[in-house]
């Protein structure tokens, strides 16, 4: 699929790390380093725009390494960029650690993940179809 990108970063373009990666790494694009200090939130811009194809989107998710290692992650976790955005991505992090974090430029801040979609239309009646489950939910099973 090609996706046009307006790269206004002073950095390369988003790329997969490996050959089955599902989501391409993101970078911070700052003119100086950024303290997001404990419980703290920010948007932090990547100097990137782009134009989705009709019926997807770009999801934006944390990245493992700095989620478990330094406790930072996407707070509207999977953020959604869609298909008429033509604005700059900018990305809310949040720090969920006790100790500051130092973002600096360049820094792979989230990834992207581009996925088809679909748009729901309702059909409005007076009941449900009955299943197996019904209406539990919530850890109803019991299982762990």
């Amino acid at each position: 699929m090609n996706i046009k990108i307006v790269n206004h970063s002073n950095h390369s373009l988003p790329e997969y790390a490996t050959p089955l990666s599902a989501g391409m790494d993101l970078r911070a694009n700052i003119a100086e380093p950024i303290i997001l200090k404990s419980l703290e939130r920010k948007l932090i811009p990547t100097g990137l725009f782009i134009e989705l194809p009709e019926g997807y989107e770009a999801q934006i998710r944390p990245r493992s390494g700095l989620a478990i290692k330094k406790g930072i992650t996407v707070l509207n976790s999977p953020g959604t960029i869609d298909a008429d955005y033509r604005g700059e991505i900018c990305i809310i992090l949040v720090n969920l650690s006790s100790e500051d974090f130092v973002i600096t430029d360049g820094e792979r801040i989230c990834q992207m993940i581009i996925a088809k979609h679909s748009q729901a239309k309702w059909i409005e009646v007076d009941e449900l179809n009955e299943t197996d489950r019904g209406a539990g939910g919530f850890g109803h099973t019991g299982k762990h």
